[in-house]
């Protein structure tokens, strides 16, 4: 039996087929006729392109329209301006194309690795990606596709590419196991919106597994067992058959409305990064958007966008929800989040500096853009403004003051808005939560964010090993913290929603539904499973669990409590 990281749920049953990726070697050598070996870069740039193109459509037929974004998003890479030009000076200089290509596409790997954003790190994968492919074609070596692959197949392979999954058919491939990758990466995404069970991150996988081995894939867990006994094979099996019954089951709550089983109303929405994403908030059954991360506008380019472009976008995601609501997060950088034409000064403690809404108060030109385009955009649907990191009532004002002056303009320029247009705050600090009572009489709603309150109350960072076992939304001082700024917004008489990943655990539902919450905001794959657990809970139910748990001392104690309620 062998552990690694359960991105995509469900039991796989099947053989193995090892994807080898065949040797990209060659000996960099001096060319004679640069004009030509550039003719050459430029043809085999060409080729790439088309070729991710026609995976891009594939994706789109068998995934969806926001995986096939990703290829998309390969092509802006293949054509980066910068990766080519200066691929193309090195070969002028007298470099072989594929030294040239190489050694940028390395430089860029570099950058994007040591980046502290995952969602970065995530970019330094897709160089590879389509660095391996130009190779490809430069070397002509045959690409491995695994479209002829036969049913019960389950891929093993060392980095599972968006190219490698263009070619998936989904009836063949029962399970995915990789050596590299995490919850976010690309190979994860596409995995999840396939349905193939997937476990990454399986140490030395390649060189321990074998071709046509028989396997237990499960994507739930993150167990793999190679060589299954009967009995395993029996057990994992009617796993696969519960599971799929349970997804069956979910089913029955498409098209209902998110009720307690008291029938009390909870709005359920999805988190975003793109307006393409809203898409996926109808299909999967949400009620809206209750976070759009607009940072993911100002990655991947060398410019702030546009205030046109904003409105685009903003425009679009309003028009695709027709009416539902859709809060829009003004800008949220720094911490975790780089962009690197920002010029972001390095800081010692960046998740104490500044960031969010610290760096647009004092960017205002920036921040008017943005403000500007969500307030024009409010004119095509349920558009609220919410503003990140709010730490202090002033920062609340003076947001809401260049809100005022923006409506004030575009009202004498007869540009319409809507004129009752809400904002809010997220609750992601432990100053917020603890003048919760003061911000509620200055906003229109609140929003948790529990990623964020955790660390901050807790004073530790989730990406280090050393401190991981203080991160949980369990813990009692962050229930606290939770609690209280619930019941001042309720207190105020605004609602109050949750978008941190606490707001689809299970266990929590019960004691946000206790303390007052009316908005749970997921992803959009989590949204009849969140849907079926609101169901199952009363108030009265559900304030016996509150009152239970919040007695409780440790997080351990809270763990083991809620666990078995769920």
């Amino acid at each position: 039996m062998f552990k690694g990281t359960p991105v995509s749920d469900g039991i796989g049953i099947g053989k193995i087929l090892l994807l080898e990726e065949a040797s990209l070697s060659y000996t960099p050598h001096s060319v004679s006729d640069p004009k030509a070996e550039v003719e050459r870069f430029r043809r085999a740039i060409d080729a790439l392109t088309d070729q991710t193109k026609r995976d891009a459509a594939s994706l789109r037929q068998t995934a969806g329209e926001k995986e096939a974004l990703i290829m998309e998003g390969h092509i802006s890479l293949i054509n980066d301006p910068a990766l080519k030009g200066e691929t193309e000076n090195l070969i002028m200089g007298g470099q072989c194309a594929e030294a040239a290509y190489e050694s940028m596409c390395d430089m860029f790997i570099g950058i994007f690795s040591s980046m502290e954003d995952e969602m970065m790190r995530q970019r330094a994968a897709d160089v590879r990606d389509i660095k391996s492919g130009l190779l490809r074609i430069l070397l002509g070596v045959k690409e491995v596709r695994v479209s002829d692959a036969p049913k019960g197949t389950v891929i093993l392979t060392r980095e599972l590419t968006p190219s490698v999954t263009a070619g998936i058919k989904k009836g063949n491939i029962v399970g995915i196991i990789t050596e590299t990758g995490g919850k976010t990466s690309h190979s994860a995404i596409l995995a999840r919106a396939l349905e193939i069970p997937a476990v990454l991150s399986v140490p030395n996988a390649v060189s321990i597994f074998k071709n046509g081995q028989p396997v237990i894939v499960d994507g739930s867990t993150g167990i793999v067992i190679p060589d299954p006994t009967f009995d395993e094979l029996n057990e994992y099996t009617e796993k696969r058959a519960h599971f799929i019954k349970e997804r069956e089951e979910l089913n029955r709550f498409r098209g209902l409305k998110t009720v307690g089983a008291d029938g009390a109303e909870y709005e359920l929405v999805c988190n975003i990064g793109k307006p393409d994403d809203a898409a996926k908030v109808i299909e999967f059954d949400g009620e809206g958007v209750g976070l759009f991360r607009t940072e993911f506008l100002f990655m991947d380019r060398s410019a702030v966008p546009s205030e046109d472009e904003q409105f685009a976008a903003y425009q679009k995601a309003a028009l695709i929800l027709k009416g539902k609501p859709l809060i829009i997060r003004t800008l949220d950088i720094g911490g975790d989040k780089e962009i690197p034409y920002m010029g972001l000064e390095k800081e010692d403690n960046p998740f104490m500096g500044f960031r969010a809404v610290r760096y647009c108060l004092k960017n205002k030109e920036l921040f008017r853009k943005q403000l500007r385009a969500m307030i024009r955009a409010s004119a095509f649907g349920d558009i609220r403004i919410m503003f990140p990191l709010i730490t202090c009532v002033e920062e609340l004002r003076e947001g809401k003051a260049m809100i005022e002056d923006i409506k004030k303009e575009l009202t004498i320029l007869g540009i319409p808005f809507n004129k009752d247009l809400k904002v809010g705050i997220m609750v992601e600090t432990a100053a917020a939560a603890m003048i919760a009572d003061v911000l509620a009489k200055e906003c229109d709603f609140f929003s948790i964010g529990t990623n964020d309150l955790t660390g901050y109350t807790m004073s530790c960072d989730r990406g280090n090993a050393n401190v991981a076992y203080l991160y949980s939304a369990l813990q009692p001082a962050v229930l606290r913290m939770i609690e209280r700024t619930i019941r001042c917004g309720r207190e105020a008489g605004i609602p109050v929603g949750m978008c941190g990943e606490a707001a689809a655990d299970p266990r929590l539902i019960p004691l946000l539904i206790s303390f007052g919450l009316t908005e749970f905001s997921v992803s959009a794959p989590s949204v009849l499973r969140v849907r079926k657990c609101i169901s199952k809970w009363s108030k009265a139910e559900a304030d016996k669990a509150a009152e239970k748990a919040m007695r409780l001392t440790t997080k351990k104690e809270v763990e083991e409590y809620l666990a078995g309620l769920a």
